[in-house]
Parts: C-alpha cells; structure tokens; sequence
C-alpha cells in the first residue's frame, strides 16, 4: 500500500464518546497498521477480549500476564498494549525502560476501579498483621501495596502458600475469592466486594438454562463469573457431569479447548475469548453463555485508536518508578509460587 494512503485513513479518525471511529479494519489499514509498528520499532500485543480484527494484526494475543512477560522479552523498544489501562501498567511495571503505549488510554477496566490504593491503606489498617493478596486485575498503586499477586490459574496456591494462622486480605474480586476461599477452606481470609461487571452481569439462571437445552455440551467457565458457583452445583448435585465443567482462566481455556473430547463448550466469560478459542480448536462448537456480556473499555480499542497509537505515539504509559518497583516486587512473588499460567 502506498504511503500516500495514511492522510486519508487519519483524516476519517473521529474522537466520540465510546472512542475513537471512522476507520474501518479492512487489508488497507492491516497494512498499514504493520508498517507503522515496523517503522515505530512496536511490538502489539492484543487481550483476548480484544475486537477480532485487533487480535488479527496483533503481533502476539493472550492474556495480559502473558502480554506483560511478552512485552518485558521483546527485542522491540516500544510495546502497543491493545488491552484496558492497568493491563497496560503491568507491561510498564515489568518493562520499565520501554515505551508502552495504549490505543485509547480511556480504557479502563471497573474491576481494577471496585479498589482504590487509600481503600487499601484502610482496610490493611484495620487488619495490620494481614498478607494481601491482590489479583493482577489491580492498578499499579494497588500492586505497590501488595504483598503478593496472583492470577486466577494460582490463586488458590498463593493463598494455601500463606501461614494458615495468618489472616489475608483478598482482593478486589469477590467471584475469585470465593472461589480461592471455597477451595483452600481457610477461615480467615477476607474477601473484598469487587466485581467485574460484565463477568458479574453472566449469571447463575443462565448458565443453568444453557446446560440444560446443551446437555452433551462442556462448560467453559472464568472464576470471575457471577455463575462459577452455579457450575460447581451444577456438577455437584449430578444434573450436569462434572468432568466437563472446567473453572479456567482465560489462558486455561486456549489449553482446554484443544483438549475438549465435546463437539460443543459452553463459554462463560467475556465474548472477544469466542475468536481466539475458535481459532484454537475449529472443529468445535464454541457459544457464548451470555452474548451480550462484551466489554465496552475492551471494544474501545478500534481500528481507528490503534492506527491513531502508532502515528502519534500515544497514549504513553507512565508509572512512578518507586511505584513500578513496589509493584513489581509484588508480582515476581506471585511468578515464584505455583503456576502463574497466562494470566487472569
């Protein structure tokens, strides 16, 4: 493609209130977009939950610890996180020295935003002798007061790894902790009341409606769901085999899906994982158990925001270093214990 075609692709960028538009993603703009990160010496690296077509001309696609690791290897001097903010802030934490950039810095995430860092100070006030366990669904201000991290692949080794007569703060997810709670049986963890809002919104009725109409169907389900408990029932009173419910991280579910002996899998999680789990196994059926559950920061990353990050270079990612250090203490701690796997 000619490089005369990039002032007619930026002059069609439009600013609106759910971000940047105008562009659409057709081979023109894949082109371009490659060529530019070529030029800008970027690495993209797109979530899971990403648009289709922005996990296509990614570089690398995964889960946003995998993506950090990724982005703290590459060879390249700048990374384009195609993710929400704090994803974006874990890749700084760990890649100090780089140059981060987001297509739309507006992409924030209300899981990270259900805790704040001086919510933190109060409740780790309240509980001093506490260790607090943070999800990496945190911002880098959180991460900084956090004894160690976790994912949901190891969560339940991270906090079995803490001494049993030590009480631990777990936060911000209360789908996760219950979950972490209900399998290491510990009494004194303390749970805080986050959620995600598009995981909180696939419910337990739903779940169970879909098994029942796909009952040779396997089930598919991120901790993060408002449903997860509905599954674990599920398979525990014996109306669904409790061989093909799975509790998987995203990364889990790219393993599992190649795994899967099913011909369809129910999907419980945010709806940009379908591409990805389609991709990995094309024989199978994958259906989403609520198809409305799409993440509107996630989808702030457009066509038009991704070409708009790598001609202007924003939006740039900074976090303080003193902060960065904190956090990534944190977060290597978490790599030390269990398996981190590839992320939330």
């Amino acid at each position: 493609m000619a490089t005369s075609v990039l002032p007619t692709l930026m002059g069609s960028v439009i600013d609106g209130p759910t971000g940047y538009t105008g562009v659409e993603a057709t081979p023109e703009w894949a082109q371009e977009v490659r060529r530019l990160a070529r030029e800008r010496n970027a690495t993209i690296l797109a979530h899971n939950y990403q648009l289709p077509e922005i996990q296509d001309v990614a570089d690398h696609v995964g889960d946003s610890l995998a993506l950090s690791r990724i982005a703290a290897e590459a060879e390249e001097d700048t990374i384009v996180f195609c993710g929400v903010h704090f994803m974006a802030e874990t890749a700084k934490i760990l890649s100090p020295t780089k140059t981060v950039l987001i297509p739309d810095g507006r992409a924030g995430c209300s899981l990270a935003d259900s805790i704040t860092a001086d919510q933190l100070r109060e409740w780790k006030a309240e509980h001093p002798d506490a260790m607090v366990v943070s999800y990496v669904n945190t911002t880098a201000e959180v991460k900084a007061l956090t004894d160690i991290c976790c994912t949901s692949s190891n969560a339940v080794d991270v906090v079995a790894s803490i001494d049993p007569d030590r009480e631990v703060l777990f936060l911000p997810d209360q789908f996760l902790g219950a979950h972490v709670k209900r399998e290491t049986g510990r009494a004194n963890m303390h749970i805080w009341a986050g959620e995600c809002h598009v995981h909180a919104g696939i419910n337990g009725d739903e779940l169970t409606e879909q098994a029942r109409t796909h009952p040779d169907a396997e089930l598919f389900v991120h901790p993060e769901c408002g449903c997860a408990t509905s599954a674990l029932y599920l398979a525990g009173e014996g109306s669904f085999p409790a061989d093909r419910v799975h509790i998987l991280s995203t990364g889990g579910m790219i393993d599992a899906a190649k795994q899967a002996k099913s011909t369809q899998v129910l999907v419980a999680t945010e709806i940009g994982m379908l591409h990805q789990l389609r991709k990995a196994a094309p024989g199978i059926d994958f259906q989403a158990v609520n198809d409305r559950a799409s993440c509107p920061y996630m989808k702030m990353i457009t066509p038009a925001a991704l070409l708009r990050c790598l001609v202007e270079g924003a939006d740039e990612v900074h976090v303080d270093p003193a902060m960065a250090a904190a956090g990534r203490a944190s977060v290597q701690r978490m790599i030390e214990i269990g398996n981190p796997g590839g992320g939330e």
